[in-house]
């Protein structure tokens, strides 16, 4: 036999090996809203991660081409009616 065959044949004897049968298990609800928290947490994290990085990148591209970022702004003065 070719012994790229035998190789694909002994993979393929490997993998169905490994793979597992019906489980029949159960999913405790607690451990789903332990798992959906989790994975809201990560993404607020994650966003807040990009946003803040996305304003330090903001910030050197504004230094580097000179354009102030206070240009449109408007100072309120302390004056009070």
């Amino acid at each position: 036999m070719n012994k790229g065959i035998m190789v694909l044949v002994l993979y393929c004897a490997f993998v169905m090996a490994m793979v597992p049968g019906d489980a029949c298990a159960y999913i405790d609800p607690s451990a789903t809203t332990f798992l959906l928290q989790a994975i809201i947490g990560a993404g607020v994290a994650i966003a807040a991660g990009v946003s803040i990085y996305w304003r330090k990148a903001k910030k050197k591209v504004n230094k580097m081409i000179g354009k102030d970022e206070n240009s449109g702004k408007n100072a309120e003065s302390d004056d009070i009616l």
